[in-house]
């Protein structure tokens, strides 16, 4: 079987994937199992950007086919913003409290129709000889007042889904697996990982 490296030193995150792909002839393991500690600094302008980077050096380090992500919220009335910035958005050491008051001081006088946002998340694989492909999802839904629900992390209280009456951080993690942008990131990718695994390179 062959092993595939999810780019993270977060359990949680590798618990996820290995859930998001289950069904792929894999064994995902994570940073801390090959005893890597080297931390890949996200240079990119944009999330694109920062997956493949992330991709590309630790498939060269691991010698393994890598898989990393870069996600994060996108706020149309803030021009996009804090996009790649979204885990940096109120200071290197804040908590996601002090992201969700900076956000809600920044849009403070937008009217809800203009609060529209969505997640983003983009996955790079990558080859120890440097091939990669990318894939990306994504989540649409709007920015509220006060923050609900006891579930997910992030900006997850914050984030509303009109179609779901809900924010993200009201619905059960499964639900929230089954239509978030990581889940939609991932199931595009797994026909590439397949073409890969038998042995017929894809790029995308």
């Amino acid at each position: 079987m062959i092993r595939l490296l999810v780019a993270t030193h977060n359990r949680g995150k590798l618990r996820e994937y290995k859930e998001l792909l289950h069904d792929l002839p894999v064994e995902l393991v994570y940073l801390d199992d090959v005893g890597i500690t080297q931390q890949v600094e996200e240079t990119g302008n944009t999330f694109l950007e920062n997956a493949l980077q992330k991709a590309l050096n630790y498939a060269r380090i691991s010698g393994l086919v890598t898989l990393a992500d870069d996600s994060g919220l996108e706020v149309d009335a803030l021009g996009g913003a804090p996009g790649v910035y979204s885990s940096r958005y109120a200071g290197p050491n804040a908590s996601d409290r002090d992201r969700i008051e900076k956000l809600l001081r920044d849009l403070q006088g937008v009217p809800r129709e203009r609060r529209t946002a969505r997640f983003r998340c983009v996955i790079a694989v990558a080859t120890p000889e440097g091939e990669a492909c990318t894939t990306q999802g994504t989540v649409e839904g709007l920015i509220v007042d006060t923050p609900r629900g006891e579930h997910g992390f992030g900006y997850d209280p914050v984030f509303y889904l009109p179609g779901r009456g809900r924010t993200m951080a009201e619905l059960p993690p499964e639900e929230k697996n089954r239509i978030s942008h990581r889940a939609r990131a991932a199931q595009a990718i797994k026909p590439l990982l397949r073409c890969w695994l038998t042995g017929r390179p894809a790029r995308g």
